[in-house]
């Protein structure tokens, strides 16, 4: 497992070198940039890391690189404008037409896995309600889709998710719930916004819209560097790669009979 914690790291390293491209190029044509932190948000490319990391750790599992597609704002540089696994990643939706995902596997016309890579940096309070709300929608109109047949003859793909929280002070602070009317639940009390990520990826995958989820938190200041913590083991990155490997074991082992 040393080589899975190397290769995070050098993801959490490529996210935050990414971020700081997009905040230091974002506006030099037309000499203007988004407000706050958002200009590191649109560029688009900085979750690439993970991505490659989960390529990696699938063919190792005996999944081809050639069947892992996965979405790119735009290549980078030196790399070729037309690479065959970026731009193929829509899929039919149940209450939409279709979704755009971070990274499908398609292996003889059955659809293997797919996963969101999503991340919170800054605006704590105006995005993590939003974060909540794509990724349960995003995972029920997927399991919808799938119950109505959209994916087959796949039998049911491996859903992933993982986010990367920015590691601030008022990351882990209480939060005042409101409750004009009814109280929320115990648990959401004062919790923290790394707590109400926790709760997030735990409910994701207790009510079986996702397979595993994964949650890291890190800084711009040392995480450029690799370095990054895991607020609840359940969720941590080996977990959540394990769930993938094991699946794509016993995926490879029927190919090959």
């Amino acid at each position: 497992m040393r080589e899975l914690d190397k290769g995070l790291a050098e993801a959490v390293s490529y996210f935050w070198r990414a971020q700081q491209r997009q905040h230091e190029s974002q506006g030099a044509g037309t000499g203007r940039r988004d407000a706050g932190r958002r200009t590191a948000v649109t560029g688009g490319s900085h979750c690439t890391g993970f991505a490659d990391l989960t390529c990696k750790l699938l063919g190792d599992a005996g999944i081809p690189d050639a069947e892992v597609f996965y979405r790119r704002a735009k290549p980078e540089i030196g790399e070729p404008r037309r690479d065959p696994r970026f731009g193929k990643t829509v899929l039919p939706g149940f209450f939409r037409p279709t979704k755009n995902w971070d990274l499908l596997v398609v292996c003889d016309g059955e659809l293997f896995a797919v996963l969101e890579f999503k991340s919170q940096i800054g605006s704590l309070g105006n995005n993590a309600n939003n974060r909540a709300e794509e990724a349960v929608g995003n995972g029920y109109d997927f399991q919808a889709a799938y119950r109505k047949g959209a994916f087959r003859p796949s039998a049911p793909p491996w859903l992933g998710y993982f986010m990367l929280l920015e590691d601030t002070p008022a990351a882990f602070e209480p939060v005042r719930t409101p409750e004009p009317h009814f109280r929320v639940f115990p648990e959401f009390k004062d919790a923290s916004y790394c707590k109400r990520y926790e709760l997030l990826c735990e409910r994701l995958v207790r009510e079986r819209l996702y397979d595993a989820a994964c949650l890291i938190v890190s800084t711009s200041q040392t995480g450029i560097r690799g370095a990054f913590r895991e607020p609840e083991p359940e969720f941590s990155f080996r977990n959540f790669a394990m769930s993938l490997i094991a699946r794509a074991g016993a995926f490879a082992k029927t190919r090959r009979r």
